[in-house]
């Protein structure tokens, strides 16, 4: 199974030969939709792409951790960390795509 991952450059790509925008203008919508997204997470709100999923940023607390290789207690400093969820219609479609793959 090839595994390609998704540039920024291919969105644009994807925008400019599907919208019928210059080159540059789509390459310039797709940084501000992903700044807007940034922006949205980076003051605690949600994003959600309907059909797609939800982004959002979850609070994490100081926590007691342990050094496998020496088993000493570490703390793990509080920290936000960024959430998907993907929507059922992406998880529909993920589960039909590997319908005839499994052997």
């Amino acid at each position: 199974m090839g595994q390609k991952t998704v540039t920024r450059a291919d969105l644009a790509e994807s925008v400019y030969s599907s919208v019928g925008l210059s080159r540059t203008e789509s390459a310039k919508l797709v940084e501000r939709v992903l700044d807007l997204m940034s922006d949205a997470l980076v003051k605690g709100e949600a994003v959600k792409l309907s059909s797609f999923g939800s982004f959002h940023v979850r609070s994490k607390s100081l926590r007691i951790g342990r050094n496998p290789k020496t088993g000493e207690e570490v703390p793990i400093l509080p920290r936000r960390v960024l959430v998907f969820k993907p929507s059922n219609v992406l998880k529909t479609k993920i589960n039909k795509s590997m319908v005839g793959t499994v052997k």
